[in-house]
């Protein structure tokens, strides 16, 4: 038998897929569970923000204590975006799985600190993706919305947010396929997700670049089948390109037709 210094290119590969398969699979699950939910979590924070963010402020009829509030508070979710767009992944995922248990007293396991990590990471980038989405719908529809009655929130969950949602929904898979890519840096804290084991594997068998060919192989695939299913998810959501056009005497005789068979 070959001892794996003997052996090609591809025996080797064949050969890590055979004794570490089930490693590579669970790491590659590892990852897509944080990437799906983290990216879950993070929209949700990123929707609070954005919608925080954008509420108007009119001198005459707010109070002087209400526009303080907000505009304390957009001030602090202001710092939170330019912090977590302006840092590295994996600087924040050290700060806070190590420098929360030495500064607050705070003990986060690696799980915790994983999803929190990518959760709050992908929140300050959707923040801005919502405020975007929320102002390129037309003016027009919150004027509308608030001449018949409604107020702001209602204007923004049943007016506004449902189109904004749809405008962003490309924003939202690109941070999922980033997440997906991006969660490798979590092996700093001891994740043991695809990258992790790439390392480990590359390390105990000296096959760095067999391992990483593996490794890149699993990536792609993971990206390109979850581009593909969001596309789908946005095709979905645009609905049928084209619609019939029903004419109202049409709709009136078949009216008409229901009624008599009816009445007998």
């Amino acid at each position: 038998m070959l001892s794996i210094s003997e052996m090609s290119f591809w025996q080797r590969i064949i050969y890590l897929l055979q004794h570490y398969g089930s490693s590579y699979a669970k790491g590659a699950g590892t990852t897509m569970v944080i990437a799906l939910i983290s990216t879950a979590i993070g929209c949700l924070i990123g929707f609070a923000v954005g919608i925080v963010q954008t509420i108007p402020l009119d001198p005459k009829r707010d109070s002087a204590l209400k526009r303080f509030l907000i505009k304390f508070v957009k001030i602090i979710l202001k710092a939170y975006v330019e912090l977590f767009r302006g840092t590295p992944m994996i600087v924040q995922a050290v700060f806070i799985y190590y420098g929360a248990a030495q500064l607050f007293d705070v003990q986060l396991g690696m799980w915790q600190s994983a999803f929190l990590v990518v959760s709050i990471n992908t929140g300050a980038y959707m923040a801005e993706s919502v405020r975007g989405g929320i102002i390129s719908v037309d003016p027009g529809q919150m004027e509308g919305a608030k001449a018949i009655g409604m107020n702001h929130f209602q204007a923004m969950v049943n007016v506004i947010l449902p189109q904004a949602f749809r405008n962003i929904i490309p924003q939202i898979g690109n941070n999922f396929i980033i997440n997906i890519k991006d969660t490798s840096v979590l092996s700093i804290i001891s994740i043991v997700d695809l990258f992790f084991v790439h390392k480990s594997v590359a390390g105990a068998m000296y096959t760095y670049f067999e391992s990483a060919t593996i490794v890149m192989v699993i990536y792609l695939t993971m990206t390109l089948i979850s581009s593909r299913l969001l596309n789908l998810w946005e095709s979905y959501l645009d609905g049928n390109d084209n619609y019939e056009l029903v004419d109202n005497m049409d709709i009136g005789n078949q009216l008409n037709d229901a009624g008599r068979r009816a009445l007998r």
